[in-house]
């Protein structure tokens, strides 16, 4: 019985948007198509957010210096990237596959799986779904390419779908798994940290077939769970399940990166203060309370990183209010040193909605204010009313956080 006619015992698609922000540049400007393209975040970036297979045919990678992409390119066409773009066309393909399977879980913003098993009798075998699922995207998306692996489990539909790329369809059946996965790289493993390789290459372990051959208590004893998950992953057994619901929030944060060399307190205040009004917009969007905020600073000349938590009264978030624990945080912690990157982030979260709280007459007040603010700014573009300290933010573009899904809470594109 063939892979073709085999009712399969449990069937996973891995879809994978190839070169997803570079294609889409292609697709929207035909000047672009058949030519090195690199994506950067904004005109003036400096860093490959991504990058055509054009590029990556001279050596060309994702997270290269743009100096470097042009030495090994001289020809690549740098272009800034549109992540609204890249979200509306991404939400249309993830929408569009509930069509196929009510099973999809949203893996980023250009990966997604896909549970068949009970969609065989349905639609035929799941070699035909993925052909099936590549027709629609190709339809719903202006002709992207994508690159799908169908296997029988998550790990493995994941190998299967870098192996051939661009715009490849690899099936590795769930009888043919171990013996496929063999001479895999244990690298291309999703979940297999570094520490676990190097631990792994005590043993002379630097495939799947290698790692399945060890006896399993060498990983469950070191790794526990994890470890014993990537022992079966490496033999395509594990049985990780498609997960389409999106969890509930435990954090909200927004972070960036500042221009080299700033030691300037009233530039890093701009910085603190612009992710203070974000975690604070999108506690409210999504009527959410925070108890705790985590301040963050990395340094430049050390890469160490100064935090702070602190305690915080449930109430209405008041972008001003944690800017002021941001300001006592830099007092206190910072020294003066040119700074990198800065982090705020809410933890401890509540629905706001329901709570048995009494709040004051001052606070409905506060309340009714910020929504008249979030309202004109979700209509007519974000900080359109704002801190006038905001108007020296940066002007760098926002940019697509790995957490991004089409729906809910993580919906969000944040700066």
């Amino acid at each position: 019985m063939t892979a073709s006619t085999r009712l399969w015992p449990r069937a996973i698609l891995h879809i994978d948007m190839n070169a997803f922000f570079a294609s889409v540049e292609q697709r929207d400007f035909p000047e672009l198509r058949g030519k090195p393209v690199g994506v950067t975040n904004g005109e003036a970036g400096t860093t490959l957010i991504t990058c055509s297979y054009e590029a990556r045919a001279f050596g060309v990678k994702t997270g290269m210096r743009v100096y470097d992409a042009r030495r090994l390119c001289p020809g690549l066409v740098q272009r800034p990237a549109r992540p609204r773009v890249y979200a509306a066309v991404s939400t249309r393909i993830m929408h569009a596959l509930h069509d196929i399977s009510p099973d999809v879980e949203v893996f980023s913003v250009d990966e997604a799986f896909l549970d068949v098993t009970r969609c065989q009798r349905l639609h035929g075998s799941p070699e035909h779904i993925a052909q099936l699922a590549r027709r629609r995207i190709h339809d719903i998306s202006g002709g992207l390419p994508c690159s799908i692996g169908v296997a029988g489990t998550k790990s493995t539909a994941k190998i299967a779908s870098d192996l051939q790329k661009p715009n490849g369809l690899t099936v590795i059946p769930p009888w043919e798994a171990r013996r496929r996965l063999d001479g895999v790289p244990m690298k291309k493993l999703c979940g297999l940290g570094p520490n676990i390789a190097e631990f792994l290459s005590l043993y002379g372990a630097q495939t799947c077939g290698d790692v399945a051959r060890l006896p399993m208590t060498v990983l469950a004893r070191r790794y526990g769970v994890t470890g014993k998950y990537l022992w079966l992953a490496c033999q395509g057994k594990d049985t990780a399940p498609v997960v389409p619901e999106v969890a509930p929030p435990q954090s909200i944060g927004h972070g960036k990166v500042l221009p080299p060399h700033i030691r300037s307190a009233h530039v890093i205040e701009i910085y603190l203060r612009h992710m203070c009004e974000k975690v604070a917009t999108r506690l409210r969007r999504y009527d959410l309370q925070a108890g705790q905020l985590y301040l963050g600073l990395r340094l430049e000349a050390s890469g160490e990183t100064l935090d702070q938590l602190f305690v915080l009264p449930y109430g209405t978030p008041d972008g001003t209010r944690l800017f002021g624990l941001a300001r006592q945080f830099l007092r206190q912690r910072w020294c003066g040193g040119a700074v990198t990157h800065v982090q705020v982030t809410a933890a401890e979260l509540r629905p706001a909605s329901g709570q048995l709280d009494l709040f004051p007459e001052s606070d409905n007040r506060g309340m009714r204010r910020f929504s008249a603010i979030d309202r004109i700014n979700l209509r007519y573009g974000e900080f359109a009313i704002a801190p006038a300290t905001l108007l020296n933010r940066s002007t760098m573009p926002n940019v697509i956080a790995p957490a991004w899904r089409p729906d809910g809470h993580r919906q969000h594109i944040p700066d």
